[in-house]
């Protein structure tokens, strides 16, 4: 049964049994200091301080196993795809691109987001599949803001949102993010409890005749 914690930012590590995936760590660049936290696999959606400092993931075995780009890998029998998009609205002209991560974990399909600047084409939804658990960029700046991460949701149609990539405090960014409430009220949310774990399961995941659930996650340190 897998567990979930945000670390920050764009930063979370799913935890299985067969291993430990963490998506795009962040450098104490951003304000936020991730500490040393471990995994197995590290995925990057983007070559940016806010999404690339692998060297700061300590390793569970000999090394961490790092994925930066698209294509198919299995690793320890977690299986990845990463699917590429763009960090722009212009096919990557501005920002270049960004991947997402497929991830299929004790047989639950996560989805991270990365970096994402647009809306997913029919065939970018085709190659993610189905999804059960997302986490969404939400906060606008250099990625998709409210009102486009609704969209995308309802694109993919996950049973579980995770929103990540939002205003807090303490993140020192060059560009101005929305704040989480942002979010929440475009989803239509009028109260919001923040969990400092998600721990999920096939067995457990809402049924698909319900709407999609959103559950934020408080950022923890390991």
């Amino acid at each position: 049964m897998p567990d979930v914690q945000f670390l920050g930012h764009a930063c979370v590590r799913i935890r299985g049994r067969d291993g430990i995936v963490l998506c795009d760590p962040f450098s104490r660049s951003i304000g936020l200091d991730i500490g040393r936290p471990t995994a197995h696999i590290v995925t990057v959606s983007h070559d940016h301080p806010d999404h690339n400092n692998v060297a700061a993931v300590r390793p569970m075995r000999d090394r961490v196993f790092t994925i930066d780009g698209p294509g198919e890998y299995e690793v320890s029998g977690i299986l990845i795809t990463g699917v590429r998009t763009f960090h722009d609205k212009v096919r990557g002209a501005e920002r270049g691109f960004n991947i997402v991560y497929v991830i299929h974990l004790d047989d639950v399909t996560f989805c991270h987001l990365g970096d994402l600047g647009h809306e997913l084409s029919q065939g970018q939804i085709e190659a993610i599949g189905d999804v059960d658990v997302l986490f969404v960029p939400v906060g606008g700046g250099e990625t998709i803001g409210p009102a486009e991460a609704s969209n995308v949701i309802s694109q993919i149609e996950p049973r579980v949102v995770v929103p990540i990539h939002y205003a807090t405090a303490q993140l020192s960014f060059e560009h101005e993010l929305a704040p989480l409430d942002k979010f929440t009220h475009e989803m239509g949310l009028k109260e919001v409890h923040a969990e400092d774990k998600l721990t999920i399961s096939a067995s457990s995941l809402p049924p698909e005749s319900e709407e999609t659930r959103v559950i934020v996650l408080r950022a923890v340190r390991d």
